[in-house]
């Protein structure tokens, strides 16, 4: 059968990927043609019609300022699923893109499949009418978000989290190998993982490294975001400050804690099991239009939706200071509250289903 996939980000990519793979096995001439990443035009063996890295504006006003930009993707996206008339659409996350080609895809007579659902139980709920329209099998990889969409009459099905499967295919790894590979010294290394936008990243460091004083013990890595070049990281390196590219996994593996921008990566730091501070800081303007947005959302990380209840610490807006940062970092490195997250990961792992997430997918895909 022909695939046209769809990831507009760096997790998508990822996940995409692995599916690609796992239909592959089920479909042995399965043909594809994308737009995502590195990772599914290893799987696929040629380049996506684009890369997620020309696609990924976050925030009210970058999506604002690139409005002429995205319509114009839109167009070509529509145009191009036209011309392959695949047997199905699978549309991953990044739903202001996505469900445009959706309706366009179904009126077409393609089957559409959506694959990681869009947080519509956060925000934009009324987007559920559209799903319900356009989207022939909804596969969610969050167990509560089963029943949100069977509260609007969705049969949504639960495959499991990706990361799983991701995680559990990672080969042992040696913390003094990796320490030597990588030019780190002895000391126990604090993972900063600051996100992938470069305002963002900028941002982000200077309040991450401000805590540095008081953790001289200790040596601070940064998780390097394959969409910025490696110079850029090179003003915040130093004796005890270092850069990793592409290598988050090793990095988490081999840490002791890690600051940890929101978004996917607080996960992956959890399931990865290390102690992490959630920080997340937008200008005041998004923030402002966030809140009115966002409703009946106790917490913004997926480690803390999932458990509901308060398993790792955020920091948000004014919250992320340096005091507030080292008093919860010196929590976390040792003593009852280290102790009481790392049993709650367990917890975690144990809701979202084991691994297999990936083959679940691309069964209800090919079966489809």
């Amino acid at each position: 059968m022909k695939y046209y996939i769809i990831a507009g980000e760096a997790s998508g990519d990822l996940h995409a990927s692995n599916l690609m793979k796992a239909i592959l096995q089920k479909d042995q001439n399965a043909e594809f043609r994308f737009w995502g990443g590195d990772l599914m035009a290893k799987v696929a063996g040629e380049k996506p019609v684009k890369h997620y890295k020309e696609l990924a504006f976050m925030g009210f006003l970058e999506v604002a300022m690139n409005l002429r930009t995205i319509l114009k993707n839109i167009k070509l996206c529509k145009e191009d699923v036209k011309n392959y008339q695949p047997d199905v659409l699978v549309l991953v996350d990044y739903p202001g893109f996505n469900l445009r080609i959706a309706e366009f895809a179904k009126n077409l007579g393609i089957k559409v499949v959506y694959y990681i659902s869009p947080q519509l139980w956060a925000w934009k709920e009324g987007r559920v009418e559209t799903i319900k329209k356009y989207v022939d099998e909804m596969l969610v990889i969050l167990p509560f978000e089963k029943d949100f969409y069977k509260k609007h009459q969705v049969d949504a099905h639960f495959v499991g989290h990706p990361l799983l499967d991701a995680i559990s295919d990672l080969p042992e790894i040696s913390v003094e190998n990796f320490k030597k590979e990588n030019g780190l010294n002895e000391k126990e290394i604090i993972a900063l993982l600051p996100g992938s936008r470069e305002q963002e990243v900028e941002k982000m460091l200077a309040l991450m490294l401000s805590v540095r004083d008081s953790f001289k013990n200790y040596q601070f890595v940064i998780a390097g975001a394959p969409s910025l070049p490696k110079e850029f990281y090179q003003k915040f390196v130093d004796d005890d400050v270092h850069f990793v590219s592409n290598k988050t996994y090793d990095l988490l593996r081999c840490s002791i804690a890690a600051l940890v921008t929101s978004g996917t990566a607080t996960l992956e730091t959890a399931l990865l099991n290390v102690p992490e501070i959630v920080c997340y800081r937008t200008s005041k303007i998004s923030y402002e239009i966030g809140k009115r947005v966002v409703k009946n959302i106790k917490f913004i990380s997926l480690v803390n939706l999932i458990m509901d209840k308060e398993v790792v610490k955020e920091l948000i807006q004014n919250q992320l200071n340096t005091e507030n940062l080292v008093d919860e970092l010196q929590k976390i490195l040792e003593g009852p509250k280290r102790d009481k997250m790392l049993q709650d990961y367990e917890l975690l792992r144990e809701k979202l289903g084991g691994k297999g997430a990936s083959n679940h997918a691309a069964e209800i895909i090919v079966n489809l």
